[in-house]
């Protein structure tokens, strides 16, 4: 698309949330279907449901414009779809894939954040009230999404990833210290029956 003003900017913003939103909408059960946690599972289930409007929503506002939702392929969201796709792979706790997961939902939020912040503030500039009114509706919905993963991690996944890896050290400092007492003793066993081999020898030649 040829861009010349702030409206022709505007529609390859909302083409490039259409892909971004299409491309989440694919990727999101599969990752509501990795996590451990409830709560989490359930929040990601929601934003399923709240993405399949937010779709239908630019779909209204392109067609209000007379534009095709098609055209362009949001190359961010592919590039952060990929990066939750390694995480799901890791060989780690359920809980530190959790919190990562979390890293990862939070950069998408992030991402269509600032989209739609931008999409609305272009509408209201060029006096497109309605497609503005229509567009802050998901940008709350992000938001609200975006605060909700921060109250989950904050109150139990990062805590527990935490506790996992702080059991992992202190069962790894216990193994050391009982290793170096096993030695010690062994140690000295060994030496004091050397010792005592060598005085009887000592001995035996006087």
């Amino acid at each position: 698309m040829e861009m010349s003003n702030l409206q022709d900017l505007l529609v390859e913003n909302l083409k490039d949330l259409y892909s971004a939103e299409t491309q989440l909408l694919k990727a999101l059960p599969r990752v509501a279907k990795k996590v451990e946690n409830d709560q989490l599972r359930q929040a990601l289930e929601m934003h399923v449901k709240e993405t399949e409007g937010q779709v239908k929503r630019l779909e209204q506002v392109l067609g209000k414009m007379g534009e095709k939702t098609s055209g362009k392929v949001c190359h961010g969201m592919k590039g952060l779809l990929e990066e939750a796709k390694e995480m799901m792979s890791e060989d780690a706790d359920a809980d530190v894939i959790d919190a990562g997961l979390i890293v990862d939902c939070q950069k998408v939020e992030h991402y269509e954040i600032a989209g739609y912040g931008s999409a609305v503030t272009f509408a209201k500039l060029l006096g497109d009230e309605e497609s503005a009114r229509i567009l802050a509706q998901t940008l709350e919905e992000e938001k609200a999404t975006d605060q909700k993963l921060t109250q989950i991690a904050e109150s139990t996944i990062n805590v527990q990833a935490a506790e996992g890896g702080e059991g992992e050290r202190a069962g790894a400092g216990a193994s050391g210290r009982s290793s170096g007492r096993s030695t010690g003793r062994s140690s000295g066993r060994s030496n004091g029956k050397s010792k005592s081999r060598s005085s009887s020898a000592s001995s035996r030649r006087k």
